[in-house]
């Protein structure tokens, strides 16, 4: 694949980043190419990942900063000066103000660890498992000014058994996301999935429900 048609895309993370070495791994035969790897956190494993790859990496450590625009708006200098099309958070641990969000509107993409509109926020394994749901997952979301409110593109699901935990919960959801992110990512790139009027497009046609994994195999 001609790497000069390739996507290039900025990863936003906080911490150990295993999403983002699923993306990395999977970039050889994707539409995309990590070209910068940004965290908030100077001891994020992540940036060591990206280190490895020969990734560039940008810290912007926010608590330097007095607001949350302040930081935003850094956030937003370093991914116009990579010339970043599409910004993928993957363990980005921000609330995002629309400093951020209004300049990437439609090209930033999340995946959060619940089957939305289920449990926005933290402790999502737990919180399933206390409401005695019959099944988990994953949403991954383009990103709006609500949080983790945006439309979503793919849902991925695991039932929840006798014997799990959140920490179970949270290893089987994970193998889903390593799976999943990389291919809506890939898709993304492809302008296979697209973001309008407040709606999310796959192939040109308005999606009614959030795709699943088997539909993109």
């Amino acid at each position: 694949m001609n790497q000069d048609k390739k996507t290039p895309i900025a990863v936003l993370i906080s911490g150990n980043g295993s999403n983002l070495q699923a993306i990395i791994d999977a970039q050889p035969s994707s539409h995309y190419e990590v070209k910068l790897v940004l965290s908030n956190r100077p001891n994020a494993y992540g940036l060591q990942r990206a280190e490895k790859a020969d990734i560039p990496t940008v810290l912007i450590d926010h608590t330097q900063y007095d607001s949350r625009e302040q930081f935003d708006a850094a956030v937003v200098n370093a991914l116009q000066s990579a010339h970043i099309d599409l910004v993928v958070l993957a363990g980005f641990m921000r609330i995002l103000t629309p400093v951020l969000v209004k300049p990437y509107l439609g090209k930033m993409l999340n995946i959060h660890p619940s089957l939305l509109p289920k449990y926005p926020g933290l402790h999502t394994h737990q919180r399933a498992l206390e409401a005695g749901d019959p099944e988990h997952g994953l949403s991954i979301h383009f990103v709006t000014e609500e949080l983790d409110g945006g439309p979503v593109i793919l849902q991925a699901r695991t039932p929840i058994e006798a014997q799990d935990t959140p920490e179970t919960l949270q290893q089987k959801v994970h193998q889903l996301e390593h799976i999943a992110y990389p291919k809506v990512i890939d898709l993304v790139a492809q302008n296979s999935i697209q973001y309008q009027d407040g709606q999310v497009y796959f192939h040109h046609q308005p999606l009614t429900t959030p795709l699943d994994l088997n539909q993109l195999k």
